[in-house]
């Protein structure tokens, strides 16, 4: 077997790449090509295409999160391995060798799977109301091991307005130290920083490059090192984020029809999905829309083809041509023109908002919300604010930090479509050129193979 070493560099494209020189040493004495990624091109969807070679209709994550139809409740980022279906690119490698084992470090669905090691963000939610940064890890101990040698996962770092390169920095140097102490095999590790620039500034913003030079700094550190080992190395990406200048309010457009119900409470305005005869689950540029009675898939289509921003609408045989004729999947799943995304909010008046809408919570809200990104700006002393709702929680008072926008005219970026160019969207970089054979792209399917041939050539 062959050591060999993954990095999930998120966003990274061919047009980015001459901002980072040692990535783009690394193609140059490697061999470079462009992924041909599916729909949805979002986090959960895509790392599972590339572990199991499946589209979502076999492997069942259409997305980030999806509608629970049993629960009538919408969920995001769970993290069981058991939602992912199919034989495993670990499962595979360990019966072909049973001395193959594999770390697996912060891609998603990552609790609970047979890999031998696993890292993943999980903070504790005590019953006061506060969230601690932790990371869950298998085995449990290693968890204690990496707090004491690299401090606590920067979790606020990680996600939210406080995003920097110090949680993918903490993330590379835990895969340094489980390198060095269990010898994995296999080491998939993935690197998000350039996500959070790329979806706050749009990618011509003129900060881009050096948001790219952070993470290429770290990237390098860690393929100098695999190949001073003599490990193979793959840099791969898993979608491009593009320039976009405007949000679809699709849920909005469906409680102005009539079709989507929301329930009237102390913290404001509710979604009701089990009661909504439509409603949709956005994730980026891409919305599954739910519909209660098969006879109405039509109207409901027909009304989220008008609107300004929507360019394709999948029904029935287009949802099994795009792979996602899975029973997760909406009754009809919406794309978005490249210059727009699709936005959650389902409230029509901002003072009705649902409390969490104003907070960082990506669990409790039924649909993505890269407006997390940003602290208001309307807000005074936005930062003296966190501060003093912070001293309260230690203090042991329930505060509600509640410092997020509603405005999703910030977002510049996003992705969950295919790019329309090619040097727009992801890539496939390998140290072991050999193994890509012929041909100009590789498709997100093949890259479990690839990564196979990697570890047995």
């Amino acid at each position: 077997m062959q050591p060999t070493l993954v990095l999930n560099v998120v966003g990274l494209t061919r047009a980015l790449l001459p901002h980072a020189p040692h990535l783009a040493a690394f193609a140059s004495r490697g061999r470079a090509r462009d992924i041909h990624t599916i729909t949805p091109a979002v986090t959960c969807a895509v790392q599972s295409t590339f572990v199991t070679g499946e589209l979502p209709r076999r492997h069942g994550i259409v997305g980030n999160g999806w509608y629970f139809r049993d629960l009538a409740e919408v969920s995001f980022w769970r993290q069981s391995n058991r939602l992912v279906h199919g034989p495993k690119l670990w499962d595979i490698a360990k019966r072909r060798d049973p001395a193959f084992t594999c770390a697996k470090l912060f891609w998603w669905h990552n609790m609970y799977s047979s890999a031998d090691v696993s890292v993943t963000p999980r903070p504790q939610y005590p019953a006061d109301g506060r969230k601690l940064p932790d990371v869950y890890t298998c085995p449990d101990g290693l968890r204690d091991e990496l707090t004491e040698k690299l401090g606590v996962f920067p979790l606020f770092k990680f996600w939210g307005p406080a995003t920097d390169i110090s949680s993918t920095e903490w993330i590379a140097r835990s895969a340094e130290l489980i390198q060095a102490t269990r010898n994995p095999t296999l080491t998939l590790v993935y690197l998000p920083h350039l996500d959070y620039d790329l979806q706050r500034l749009g990618p011509h913003h003129p900060n881009i490059p050096q948001a790219v030079a952070q993470v290429d700094a770290v990237a390098g550190r860690l393929i100098e090192q695999a190949e001073r080992e003599g490990k193979a190395v793959v840099v791969l990406s898993e979608y491009g984020i593009t320039e976009v200048s405007g949000a679809v309010m699709i849920n909005q457009a469906l409680r102005k029809a009539g079709l989507l119900a929301v329930r009237q409470e102390i913290m404001g305005e509710q979604l009701d999905p089990g009661a909504s005869e439509a409603f949709a689950v956005v994730d980026h540029q891409v919305a599954h829309i739910y519909v209660r009675r098969t006879e109405r898939i039509e109207e409901v289509a027909a009304l989220v083809r008008g609107l300004d921003g929507v360019e394709q609408v999948w029904t029935g045989d287009a949802l099994r041509a795009h792979g996602l004729d899975h029973e997760r999947s909406g009754e009809i799943v919406a794309v978005s023109r490249a210059d727009r995304w699709f936005q959650y909010y389902f409230w029509l008046d901002d003072a009705r908002a649902p409390d969490y809408a104003r907070t960082v919570d990506i669990h409790r809200k039924p649909g993505y919300d890269p407006v997390e990104l940003f602290l208001d700006p309307k807000l005074p002393a936005a930062k003296a604010k966190i501060g003093m709702t912070l001293l309260k929680r230690k203090l042991g008072f329930r505060s509600l930090l509640n410092v997020i926008p509603l405005d999703p005219s910030l977002v510049k970026g996003s992705h969950g479509r295919i790019t329309d160019k090619a040097e727009e969207g992801p890539l496939f970089i390998t140290n072991r050129p050999d193994t890509l054979g012929s041909g100009t792209a590789v498709d997100a399917r093949m890259v479990k193979d690839l990564l196979l041939s990697h570890l047995f050539s």
